[in-house]
């Protein structure tokens, strides 16, 4: 059948199984935006800004594993989708952001909102295409959904021109092209299985790749034959139960004692999807000195760029541990696990465990309706959430690893209650949510079940708690002086506000956001008025190594 380019793509969209796209319109694509008003199929969310639409796009992949959808138009709309963009690169996010342009015969003219969002955004997708002929559209959408959701997963950028939009040409139906990971062959992991088997000290990291391949429960499995420990990096938090006696909690610089002494001591690192970033192996020669590594990527630049590996494979994780444990000898281990149990004591008496923020959050991570998303911004915030709330289940957090997004976690809440019909948990700090705060009416007016717990200490934390520890206490810009009235501005966007201000408080509050928030389908905001000298520990500066920070950590 004949049909306008703007027809085709909504028709590509749904081929692909697309429910929900996140966007804003402009003139650039009100084509499209015609032909989506004259489909109906689709449910169109309207952001507040082409960022929170890139964001909420990021959000709703990450909660469900399908591939997240914006739209924009071109120009500034193009470009206000580049942070979006570059933050699901960062951490391997499936996505497709459609924009529009100008016309064949304007561009290159310097036309009105003309701009070449294709080569900008080259260094931050997987792949860009602009389509300049109607003819090529379908096959370039189907090629756009295989490539972002297939091997590591990531972004993809689709151009298309005002007069392809307008154009007609035939349209045939198509199945999508599913991508089917390759097997492991036995031989690829024999020396893997061997370093794994005559290790007396192993230690197993998670990273995002665990969760991306849908691999927990061989993760545990693994765990369970070897009898090793599990932690995770930021990425990978959720890929093990936290109540499972074997997770030790995050490793990294703001990561738990007992992840980096068991790291420290462990004879053998079996690395799973992670890149070892800067936060997690904080000195490079160091990071793993006279220990056995083991990698398994599924990106094979990822292999000996920031840490020398042993042995590794470049394969998706659970295809490998399907073929990887059957090989491998069950183990006791009892010394070694013994040893861990002791580290895991370490934690149980840090500083931290007396401050609001960590209360507030453990007491969150009881009263949220289970398997509801967690979302968090950056900074301290991030880390006290990643620390203190826990999860049994991959999928429910959503936070900005690789870019570091402030002003991320709004979008990405709105997406990720549409992706998954879910309660959502929002954890941001002030300096975060005034970034992004234009998309709490967003989330009003769609409904959306969220309470944001608003960690209020008016100052930028994680930023003054380096300025505190490493640059004498010259808090240079990092006092916000904001005078906002949070409660007042959640109402007047038609949310909910409460405070809490004590530790009293916290309990009940809590429970009245989130009987608010189910019970109403409606955002809640809770200002959590915390002190701006409750700092992240541990903290183990980039550079160093763990032992050299460790015992003043603990003392901390």
């Amino acid at each position: 059948m004949k049909l306008k380019g703007a027809d085709i793509l909504i028709n590509c969209l749904l081929e692909q199984g697309v429910d929900t796209i996140f966007g804003y319109p402009g003139g650039t694509v009100l084509d499209i935006y015609d032909a989506l008003y004259r489909n109906g199929k689709i449910n169109h969310i309207l952001t507040a800004h082409e960022q929170g639409a890139a964001h909420a796009a990021d959000g709703y992949a990450r909660a469900t594993g399908k591939v997240g959808v914006c739209f924009a138009t071109s120009g500034p709309g193009a470009t206000n989708l580049v942070t979006g963009i570059a933050t699901a690169y960062m951490d391997s996010i499936p996505m497709v952001a459609i924009t529009g342009n100008v016309g064949l015969n304007m561009l290159g003219r310097d036309s009105f909102q003309e701009i070449d969002i294709a080569g900008i955004t080259i260094p931050i997708t997987k792949h860009n295409f602009i389509v300049k002929d109607v003819k090529d559209l379908a096959e370039t959408v189907r090629k756009a959904f295989y490539i972002a959701s297939s091997g590591r997963k990531g972004p993809v950028l689709i151009d298309i021109l005002k007069n392809v939009q307008i154009a007609e040409c035939e349209y045939e139906p198509a199945t999508p092209v599913k991508y089917v990971q390759s097997p492991v062959s036995e031989n690829a992991l024999y020396d893997i299985a061997k370093a794994i088997n005559e290790g007396k000290k192993p230690v197993i990291m998670a990273g995002g790749g665990v969760i991306a391949a849908e691999a927990s429960s061989l993760l545990k499995e693994l765990a369970e034959k070897i009898n090793a420990p599990i932690t995770y990096t930021l990425m990978g938090k959720g890929a093990i139960a936290e109540s499972d006696e074997k997770c030790l909690g995050m490793i990294g610089m703001h990561g738990t004692i007992a992840s980096a002494r068991t790291v420290l001591n462990a004879d053998t690192i079996i690395a799973l999807g992670t890149r070892f970033s800067d936060r997690v192996a904080l000195n490079r020669d160091l990071f793993a000195k006279e220990k056995t590594v083991i990698h398994v990527d599924i990106d094979n630049a990822e292999i000996d760029k920031n840490v020398c590996t042993d042995y590794h494979v470049t394969a998706d994780v659970k295809e490998t541990l399907k073929t990887l444990i059957p090989m491998l000898e069950s183990r006791k281990n009892d010394e070694w696990m013994k040893a861990v149990a002791e580290f895991k004591e370490l934690d149980k008496h840090k500083k931290t465990d007396n401050q609001l923020a960590c209360t507030i959050l453990k007491t969150a991570s009881q009263i949220a309706p289970k398997d509801s998303p967690l979302i968090t911004d950056v900074g301290q915030h991030q880390m006290w959430t990643a620390q203190y709330f826990k999860l049994e289940k991959p999928r429910l957090f959503c936070s900005s690893g690789g870019l570091g997004t402030m002003g991320y976690g709004m979008g990405a809440a709105i997406g990720a209650a549409f992706g998954t019909g879910k309660v959502c948990v929002l954890v941001t700090g002030d300096g975060c949510f005034n970034m992004n705060l234009n998309e709490l009416s967003t989330a009003v007016t769609e409904g959306v079940p969220l309470v944001i717990l608003l960690m209020n200490n008016g100052v930028l934390g994680m930023v003054r708690q380096w300025q505190k520890i490493f640059y004498g206490k010259r808090f240079s810009q990092t006092t916000l002086k904001k005078k906002t009235d949070y409660v007042k501005f959640a109402e007047s966007f038609g949310a909910k506000g409460l405070v809490i201000d004590s530790e009293e408080k916290v309990e009940s509050v809590l429970k009245e956001a989130f009987d608010y928030a189910v019970n109403n389908l409606a955002p809640v905001l809770v200002d959590c008025r915390i002190s701006c000298d409750e700092n992240v520990l541990p903290m183990i500066k980039p550079g160093m190594t763990y032992d050299t920070q460790l015992e003043d950590l603990e003392d901390k």
